[in-house]
């Protein structure tokens, strides 16, 4: 009597412990990729705060491109805010295409900038401008590193999410599935140069 006590609780207990065990590690893996999240959002604000004094130094050499600086201030706000948006929640699809579409947006307008700047030779030469680039690069590098990691964490995520029984348990606790951040310009997936 007693040991069919025992067998009808660890036929009971067993499933639920499993099902504790897969709903620990959907949290977990929603946190991996919510962290990796923030570490591009330290990234891109890094980037969005360097680009105001990019501006700055070179208003001064380029006062005849008044519309492409106007173009890159609008974009980097256009980015801040996206970014904003994309940090509240990284798991929302419409946010994370909306970041992604902003980025693009802004590196074509600092391609354009980059590209008219070579037209001055001063600004090429001017320490501060030698700094930024330096700096720029620098975040490029950081913020594609921090882009791989977040994908990585979202596919993990994602399969999990997928993957047979965990499936099952995260219907039960509605779990969705994340999205990556995906550059949408196939030139943001070449190497950035910036050069003077």
């Amino acid at each position: 009597m007693f040991s069919s006590l025992i067998i009808v609780l660890a036929v009971l207990l067993i499933p639920i412990l499993i099902a504790i065990g897969i709903y620990n590690s959907l949290i977990s893996l929603r946190n991996r990729y919510k962290n990796a999240f923030a570490q591009i959002d330290v990234q891109l604000k890094r980037r969005y705060d360097l680009i105001p004094n990019l501006v700055e130094t070179v208003k001064g050499f380029m006062r005849h491109e008044r519309e492409t600086l106007e173009a890159v201030i609008q974009a980097r706000n256009t980015a801040v805010s996206a970014r904003e948006h994309a940090t509240a929640d990284p798991g929302n699809a419409a946010a994370m295409a909306e970041l992604s579409n902003a980025e693009s947006g802004l590196g074509g307008v600092l391609g354009r900038l980059f590209a008219l700047s070579e037209a001055y030779p001063d600004l090429r030469s001017n320490e501060n401008m030698l700094q930024l680039q330096e700096e720029l690069t620098s975040t490029e590098s950081k913020i594609a590193f921090a882009r791989q990691a977040y994908n990585d964490a979202v596919m993990a995520f994602n399969n999990k999410l997928e993957m047979f029984p965990s499936s099952i348990i995260a219907n039960i606790f509605n779990f969705v599935p994340a999205t990556m951040f995906e550059v949408s310009d196939d030139s943001e997936r070449e190497v950035v140069k910036i050069e003077f």
